[in-house]
């Protein structure tokens, strides 16, 4: 088992302005920012609502924890979350729409959610922080005040855009490939090897003057058309080991307002470094089981990992890679590693304790909110039934039975998870200090020698150390200032608060 641990390395002397990705600041303070929005004309709610069939954007002003951003574009977004008689409702803003080279501390781009179906408000955070901690291509998510003309409107989802060059530069190492979102059903299905043919099912996000989706007609060909070459095939087109592990998470938080159930929410991402398709996800916030597909309490609880959703055919690329003996066990093997630690009560529960206690006083002041304060307090750690008879899961309760059921789905597969971490404590870990400068020290209840690997924010290892005794001095001066993971064998994972 791997122990990872969230490490802040910040330099006290010779930053560079380009150190930091766009938005670390925003992301990984621990602090619900504040966003006021004022509009110049008095029936701005009737533009909204006028603009959003159209998808234009009304213009506006923006405070940002007290920076002014004058003339930014502001529309009303989603589907279901938009749908509904609450006047609460979701937000996409535009820096740039009316005025060039505006952004948020580097972002351009990004989205405001109303907590529709989570009483919780946690259920997009949770999810985007666990593949965000796992190196998945996600989304980044915290809280944000949201103020309307002076008024508070209530505890808002902040989630940064997925399309965005700063975005692309913080996953890829370059970012001029095609990216394409699943929308409206995106279901990687072929219809023809015409690319006008796949217009009404997906979206061109960037380089839309050259318009050109043959890699999108030759992704979705192999998938579908290979024969007994199917994995031959699609390893030349899609990076299939990024995927699985996005698979993994979709079914272990029971995501089917995904791929994996409704066939969109997602974006596909052809980088050019490696010529293959990345898998970006999108959309989080349906998390826990929240988007039923007329599945009942228990079959959503107990989802086989090995889901795909009637008729088989309508997700070519799950179906065909769950019924393929290497890819079905590299699904089971990245379920059970995570299963190990990382997706139990005892790497999540206190997270969400965390994170509630800091939204608590926003949650209880907004009267827009979708539920009661009960409904929130009660759904960190159980079942609320709300109006209508839909039940939406405790937020630990759900990790604790969908944890105990994949457990039991996977014993025969060979995945054996030691129930000691299902909670509860283990030996203990620490690194100080934490923000770090040049040097971190290492103290762990294992006196032996001990193996260390450090990863950057994606993922990629940039640091090892094969043998260290705890009390030791790591030196870290060769690394930049940034947000780096902890790797130490045979130690549990978790989280390290972020200072700043």
């Amino acid at each position: 088992m791997k122990y990872k641990i969230v490490l802040v390395i910040i330099f006290l002397f010779g930053l560079k302005s380009n150190a930091q990705n766009e938005g670390d600041s925003i992301f990984y303070s621990d602090q619900v920012h504040e966003v006021y929005i004022v509009f110049n004309q008095i029936s701005y709610w009737d533009s909204l609502v006028a603009y959003f069939p159209a998808d234009q954007y009304l213009q506006a002003d923006i405070t940002f924890d007290g920076t002014l951003i004058p003339s930014v574009g502001v529309k009303f977004k989603g589907n279901s979350s938009y749908n509904n008689s609450s006047r609460k409702k979701s937000f996409k803003i535009d820096m740039n729409e009316f005025v060039a080279g505006q952004d948020v501390n580097g972002l351009k781009k990004f989205n405001l959610n109303n907590g529709f179906k989570d009483p919780s408000f946690l259920r997009e955070k949770i999810a985007c922080d666990f593949y965000n901690e796992h190196g998945l291509h996600a989304p980044r998510c915290t809280f944000a005040k949201v103020y309307l003309n002076g008024v508070y409107w209530g505890l808002y989802n902040f989630i940064e855009e997925a399309d965005t060059k700063q975005f692309l530069n913080k996953h890829f190492t370059y970012h001029d490939g095609n990216m394409f979102k699943g929308d409206p059903n995106g279901d990687l299905r072929y219809i023809t090897n015409q690319a006008s043919s796949y217009y009404p099912k997906y979206e061109l996000h960037n380089n839309d003057s050259i318009n050109d989706w043959s890699d999108l007609v030759e992704l979705i060909t192999k998938i579908n058309n290979s024969g007994s070459a199917f994995q031959d095939s699609l390893e030349t087109i899609l990076n299939t080991s990024t995927f699985i592990e996005q698979w993994a998470a979709l079914n272990m938080f029971v995501n089917l307002d995904s791929y994996l159930g409704s066939g969109h929410n997602y974006f596909i991402y052809h980088d050019t470094n490696l010529d293959k398709f990345e898998w970006v996800a999108w959309d989080l916030n349906e998390s826990f089981g929240s988007f039923r597909m007329n599945l009942s309490v228990s079959a959503l609880k107990n989802l086989s990992l090995f889901f795909v959703p009637t008729p088989v055919n309508s997700r070519p690329l799950i179906n065909n890679m769950v019924t393929n003996s290497t890819y079905r066990q590299l699904l089971i093997d990245k379920a059970c590693e995570w299963l190990q630690y990382d997706f139990s009560n005892a790497s999540i529960d206190r997270k969400i304790d965390s994170i509630a206690n800091v939204i608590r006083p926003f949650v209880y002041a907004d009267t827009n909110k979708f539920y009661t304060n009960q409904n929130f307090e009660t759904n960190l750690s159980s079942d609320v039934t709300v109006q209508g008879g839909a039940v939406l899961f405790g937020l630990k309760s759900f990790i604790l039975e969908r944890r105990n059921s994949l457990m039991s789905e996977l014993s025969s597969s060979g995945c054996i998870v030691n129930a000691a971490t299902s909670t509860g404590e283990r030996a203990g870990f620490e690194i100080f200090p934490n923000p770090a400068g040049a040097s971190f020290s290492f103290k762990c209840s294992n006196e032996g020698q001990n193996q260390i690997s450090i990863f950057n924010s994606i993922g990629l290892k940039v640091y090892e150390i094969k043998k260290v005794s705890s009390g030791e001095s790591i030196d870290v001066s060769g690394l930049t200032s940034g947000v780096y993971y902890i790797e130490v064998n045979d130690f549990r994972k978790e989280k390290i608060v972020i200072c700043r």
